[in-house]
């Protein structure tokens, strides 16, 4: 193996959790680990150098927002996302298809991809495996994802299999848009709603196609967390050992623990910073609302396990008053912190894992959140 192969190591399992290491062109990635969403090769209210501190190994940007502004041309011409944003690490991009799906009567899908009209200015837009793939190279993403229909929740049987086939079709015009190249990779997507049956027909399909790893897709869609759970107990035991597992869009501290558990490897949310932007902030003990009254005299660090600067050198207080007064430095500091909470998160996953006690860390980690936010005095 040279030194920036894409390679995927299993390093260990204890019960379900899998502990990993991931050599690509462009760094080393220890799984599980917790990805940063910089949708528009910004990871919002960050600098680099401060999502760099928390602790984050790969990013993640997104090939339709980046399609649309400033153009994947544009940013080929200036290296890349990692280039332009002056991020040395990995890079995962997201191939587009949530995002589309997401615009509901603004896009239009046939046998060969989307036509939609841009959320921006309304302008005419054509993604097709083809295209996503050939926009997430121009990207330099470290892994691309196939370009898939994200089947939206609830969806009778046949409609979650018509969709589930159709992504199926295009991963295989994906990896054929693929080009190979040491230490970067793609990543097909699991499809099949929360049906066993399409789930396991999605594998089998994708194994045969044969990608550097698998994502699995359609859930944190608002099927809640049972059936997020359900799901996985079906679906993680019948992907391959030697490659990673990614849960698309995953999520609440509570859902990576439990996913961790059922075999899952990587994941991304914008939850840490989308929350830190409106002052929640995730602890041990669960999440403290920063704007709550009750925290505008209390001069207590907002978690004194936490090694942010919202915690060494802000009382709860003064965080309280940013937001009070609206000023941008509030929505930085809980950012950063939030990043920084789940990169400890998974940090301390990984170090269980390491150790055989992974059943105690899960254990540990919801009796303390059950104990909830302690009042002040």
């Amino acid at each position: 193996m040279t030194d920036n192969s894409f390679q995927f190591s299993l390093l260990k399992t204890d019960g379900g959790a899998r502990r990993g290491r991931l050599n690509t062109a462009h760094g080393v990635i220890e799984t599980p680990v917790f990805m940063p969403v910089g949708t528009a090769a910004t990871v919002k209210a960050m600098t680099v150098d401060d999502v760099w501190a928390t602790g984050a190994m790969i990013i993640l940007a997104n090939t339709y927002h980046l399609m649309l502004r400033p153009g994947a041309e544009r940013v080929e011409r200036l290296g890349g996302v990692r280039r332009m944003m002056g991020w040395d690490g990995p890079l995962l991009t997201d191939s587009g298809g949530f995002q589309v799906m997401s615009l509901g009567n603004l896009r239009k899908i046939d046998a060969d991809g989307v036509t939609f009209k841009s959320h921006i200015d309304g302008s005419s837009h054509r993604l097709t495996p083809q295209r996503s793939t050939d926009i997430q190279h121009m990207l330099d993403a470290t892994i691309t994802m196939a370009f898939d229909e994200c089947t939206p929740f609830p969806a009778e049987h046949d409609v979650a299999a018509a969709s589930m086939r159709l992504s199926m079709d295009w991963a295989e015009r994906c990896r054929d848009a693929f080009v190979n190249r040491d230490g970067y990779g793609q990543f097909g997507i699991v499809q099949g709603s929360v049906y066993p049956d399409l789930r396991a027909e999605s594998i089998k399909r994708l194994e045969q196609i044969d990608f550097e790893g698998y994502a699995v897709g359609g859930l944190a869609v608002g099927e809640g967390q049972e059936a997020m759970f359900a799901t996985l107990d079906t679906t993680t035991p019948l992907m391959r050992a030697d490659k990673p597992r990614y849960l698309m869009g995953v999520g609440k501290p509570d859902d990576i623990v439990g996913a961790v558990a059922r075999g899952i490897d990587m994941f991304d949310c914008v939850l840490p910073t989308r929350s830190g932007r409106t002052g929640q902030a995730f602890t041990p003990r669960g999440t403290v609302n920063i704007k709550n009254a009750r925290h505008a005299d209390d001069p207590r660090p907002l978690d004194e396990s936490c090694a942010c600067p919202a915690c060494t050198r802000y009382s709860r207080a003064y965080l309280h008053h940013l937001f009070k007064a609206e000023e941008v430095l509030g929505l930085m500091l809980l950012s950063r912190h939030n990043i920084t909470y789940y990169q400890h998160l998974t940090r301390g996953i990984r170090d269980a894992i390491d150790n055989g006690q992974f059943a105690d860390f899960a254990n540990q980690f919801y009796e303390t959140r059950a104990l909830g936010d302690i009042p002040p005095l």
